[in-house]
């Protein structure tokens, strides 16, 4: 039964025929995030056409490519400057964007922030690998201190940008946080926030075993796979724990889950005091 799920999830939303096989490493997570997306649309039975998918650049940036929704591969760090655009023209539309961790968070940072404080009704997927994948291996705004890569060979002196508290201080209505490792909990939040009403962050961490793996000796993919399991923790665990016991730590979990205004429905009622006053 649940092959015979797989199977039907794959042939209804994935542009199988003509787009495969991918373009992403052997042992990337990047695909383990489009399938908890597409096995979450199913879940809540929601129709492909009512869907739309956009994207900026980087590895994450190619993952419209592969799906048979409504998309969008945007220029570098817009993509929720374009994806806002088409919620304000189409808001019954459920519209999900992803975007690697430099492409929201650096040049696309000031547009994380106001889309968050807005509250739009956007699902924004951050697959978080801590690096520029696809460039080969600067740091990122999400490099941890210490680790070495393309652009800190000796150490990374910068400190993280930690993404679910600042989505949490920006204003958005839900966020949450899991890996690739856990993968059926991701699809659970990614399903959670397609249906909050608002602006919901969900951040995949996913390794890169490619460039920061390779650089800073973390073994092969299946080995920093297993680094994602013995790495994170609960909220729960988190919750036991000193501050020094939880350093270095992923904390998985919802972070926050509020009810607050949605920016197009507010912006519907301007529009209708507008119009009432003119007449």
């Amino acid at each position: 039964m649940k092959r015979q799920r797989e199977s039907r999830v794959h042939e209804q939303y994935l542009r199988h025929h003509k787009k495969f096989p991918n373009v992403w490493c052997a042992g990337c997570g990047i695909g383990i995030v489009l399938g908890s997306i597409i096995r979450a649309v199913d879940e809540l039975q929601l129709d492909k056409n009512d869907v739309a998918m956009i994207s900026g650049i980087g590895c994450t940036g190619r993952m419209p490519v592969y799906v048979d929704f409504n998309t969008m591969h945007t220029t570098h760090g817009r993509a929720l400057a374009f994806a806002t655009g088409l919620k304000m023209v189409r808001p019954e539309m459920r519209i999900i964007v992803v975007m690697g961790d430099g492409d929201a968070l650096a040049i696309g940072g000031n547009h994380f922030i106001h889309a968050a404080r807005r509250n739009i009704g956007l699902t924004t997927v951050i697959v978080n690998n801590l690096t520029y994948g696809m460039t080969g291996g600067q740091y990122s705004p999400t490099t941890p201190t210490g680790t070495r890569s393309a652009t800190s060979p000796y150490g990374h002196i910068e400190q993280p940008f930690p993404i679910t508290e600042l989505s949490v201080a920006a204003g958005a209505a839900f966020v949450a946080r899991s890996t690739v490792y856990h993968v059926r909990e991701l699809e659970k939040y990614i399903a959670q926030a397609i249906t909050k009403d608002g602006f919901s962050v969900v951040e995949a961490v996913s390794y890169c075993h490619t460039t920061l793996g390779r650089i800073n000796r973390w073994g092969t993919a299946p080995d920093m796979m297993r680094r994602l399991k013995e790495q994170s923790i609960s909220q729960k665990q988190a919750e036991r724990m000193s501050a020094e016991e939880k350093a270095g730590k992923i904390i998985r979990g919802i972070f926050a889950d509020r009810n607050i205004p949605e920016y197009t429905r507010l912006y519907d009622e301007i529009i209708a005091k507008a119009q009432q006053e003119a007449v």
